[in-house]
């Protein structure tokens, strides 16, 4: 399998002078170029999907035409620690981070996967959603439902472990819910337990993603408004052992997502 790899180095920043899409500039550059196009970017892997065509190659390749897309219309990325993801591809990672918007979801298959075979911990309600539950269902998600926290922990931890085991690294997001600050006291420390259980390591991962925003209705939240002057960034730190039953490690990751929100201007709650 031919997996593309459009990040060789350790920082990728957006050039400066990115072309701007007529569209964009015909719809006085308001969010609905962005989301017609985000649609039909779905719509075109989707059908991929259900033929039983979408493996990782093809997740890059979506998630790559997402950030390519996001940076047409005015996104500046800004991402640093990629020889982090870089290094042992072999041995597989669980990766923690805070939870912005909708746009991590959208990339991290694209900077992530094409660096190290990797799936997500999701909501089962997005497999509900006609316009990602092909996509996501091929990707071999651990779906949780939020209901029962006691069966979603037995959950991620033995599919997780699962998943790790055969060499595929975990995503998830240990908070309630997107959310524009960071609040430690609702970053749980699900991540650690899972690396504990299987074994591997632990990547602290801090984002700021309020670039794309949550719509104040809760049944489009997705389809939040684009704040053009604000760069996205992310940071991948570097991957840690757990030891003991895990504290410290946990509270390494809120301090270095903490470290990073306030470097980049956004004070936590």
């Amino acid at each position: 399998m031919d997996i593309p790899n459009f990040f060789p180095g350790d920082r990728y920043d957006t050039p400066d002078g990115v072309a701007r899409p007529v569209g964009d500039r015909l719809l006085l550059g308001s969010r609905w170029y962005f989301y017609l196009m985000m649609l039909d970017i779905q719509r075109r892997y989707s059908a991929i999907a259900r033929t039983g065509g979408y493996d990782r190659a093809a997740w890059v390749r979506s998630s790559i035409e997402a950030f390519r897309l996001l940076e047409s219309v005015g996104c500046r990325f800004r991402l640093s620690g990629l020889d982090h993801l870089r290094r042992d591809p072999a041995k597989p990672l669980v990766i923690a981070g805070n939870h912005m918007s909708t746009l991590e979801t959208m990339v991290f298959p694209g900077i992530i996967g094409g660096l190290r075979p990797v799936t997500f911990v999701i909501k089962e309600n997005i497999l509900h959603n006609p316009l990602y539950r092909d996509i996501m269902a091929a990707t071999r998600p651990i779906v949780v439902s939020r209901k029962n926290p006691r069966d979603d922990l037995k959950k991620v931890l033995e599919e997780g472990t699962a998943h790790l085991r055969e060499g595929t690294s975990v995503i998830l997001f240990p908070q309630a819910t997107r959310s524009d600050t960071f609040d430690p006291a609702q970053f749980n420390s699900l991540g650690v337990k899972l690396a504990k259980t299987a074994g591997v390591r632990l990547m602290p991962v801090a984002i700021k993603t309020d670039f794309w925003g949550n719509s104040r209705f809760r049944l489009l939240k997705v389809v939040g408004p684009l704040h053009r002057e604000r760069p996205v960034h992310m940071d991948f730190g570097a991957p840690i052992a757990i030891t003991g039953n895990g504290t410290e490690e946990h509270h390494a990751t809120v301090e270095f997502i903490q470290t990073r929100l306030a470097e980049w201007g956004t004070a936590p709650r």
